[in-house]
């Protein structure tokens, strides 16, 4: 039976996000035990959670019968504290994505643009579109963010700039000085997000906060997904002036953010110790990992995130080669980058077998 509903044409040549392969499904397809397989594709904590959190959360399951707290009252008020700001600067999201979305529905209409780097996460401009609006793509020289270009690339149209700092999938940070430059350009009807997804992982963080207290026209998003290790709860938050967010708490829907996650995350929130065992965990494997890319003299991005970004000729075929030996990686062509593959920072014993496997693979695939 035919239909005449049609979708909005903006949709029309939008490609689904894709995102990291499952070691379930990889397990499936490749007839492998799930336990056998290795996945450094997604930046996950491979230390898992904190074990505060799975204690939290435990507990929590008991009252799974009962609505969440639908203005997730505790754990924005303990976020706003750990800041030094107030509770309405807090939005919770369904992981920080959803703070994209709420943005996108507050503040987008159809024939408005969005501005992001050329090598930034893709659901920017995946956001941008499902809302009629268009993208303006800036290169990224050196796979850094070139600020001044991005400034000077804001039109009257121009409704949100995208900063994703440290930035994925290249890990490469930009500077407060930088960043206070660029901020003295920005006009008033452009809203700057900064994506800080990974801030925990950097040993210095440009403050942009600062921003918030001075009620300019900026969003900070971060995630319970990756120092938290937290992922698969789906929890994040956004960070901004009152005037922003009262918007976007109109947006949002209700209990977007479980009870399970908001226990875990508080809980996780408040455990330091495990978030310094997490950063020198990745620390540690990250030296390794670009040591070894080094040793054999392939390219890389010197990374501030927990991922590196290396250069490995066809990216695809890398890919494909280390899945069959059950390491899961992450293959670029997305993001425009089919020579390389990104790999998370695991535990040091999955490091040295990624390598290991990356060699073989190189090895075999030479002609």
């Amino acid at each position: 039976m035919s239909s005449t509903h049609k979708a909005n044409p903006w949709l029309e040549d939008l490609v689904a996000y894709d995102p990291g392969k499952p070691i379930e499904e990889t397990a499936r397809e490749l007839g492998l035990n799930p336990g056998d397989i290795i996945k450094l594709a997604s930046n996950e904590n491979p230390l898992g959670p904190s074990p505060k959190a799975v204690e939290a959360m435990t507990l929590a399951l008991g009252k799974a019968h009962l609505y969440p707290d639908g203005g997730g009252y505790a754990l924005r008020t303990a976020i706003a504290e750990k800041f030094g700001l107030e509770r309405d600067n807090v939005i919770l999201g369904n992981g920080s994505n959803e703070i994209i979305e709420l943005v996108g529905h507050g503040f987008l209409k159809p024939g408005d643009n969005i501005i992001a780097a050329e090598h930034a996460f893709v659901v920017y401009k995946l956001m941008a579109t499902l809302f009629g609006a268009n993208t303006i793509e800036v290169p990224d020289p050196g796979f850094v963010h070139d600020l001044d270009a991005m400034a000077a690339a804001i039109t009257p149209e121009t409704r949100e700039l995208f900063i994703a700092n440290p930035n994925n999938p290249t890990g490469t940070l930009v500077d407060e000085e930088t960043i206070d430059r660029f901020m003295d350009k920005v006009p008033g009807h452009v809203i700057v997000i900064f994506d800080e997804a990974y801030y925990e992982f950097l040993s210095e963080a440009p403050d942009t906060l600062k921003y918030i207290k001075e009620g300019r026209n900026v969003i900070v998003m971060r995630t319970f997904s990756k120092i938290q290790g937290l992922a698969s709860l789906r929890i994040g938050y956004g960070l901004g002036p009152s005037h922003l967010l009262e918007v976007l708490q109109k947006c949002r829907q209700p209990f977007n953010a479980n009870a399970i996650a908001q226990v875990g995350a508080l809980a996780g929130l408040l455990d330091e110790d495990h978030q310094d065992k997490t950063k020198s965990m990745t620390d540690e494997g990250r030296t390794y990992l670009e040591g070894a890319f080094a040793d054999m003299d392939l390219e890389y991005v010197p990374s501030q995130a927990n991922f590196v970004l290396v250069k490995v000729g066809n990216g695809d075929a890398v890919f494909q080669g280390m899945l069959e030996k059950g390491v899961i990686v992450r293959a670029m062509r997305g993001y425009k980058l089919p020579e390389w593959i990104r790999i998370s920072v695991g535990t040091m014993e999955q490091n040295q077998c990624c390598i290991e496997v990356l060699r073989e693979v190189l090895v075999s695939s030479k002609p």
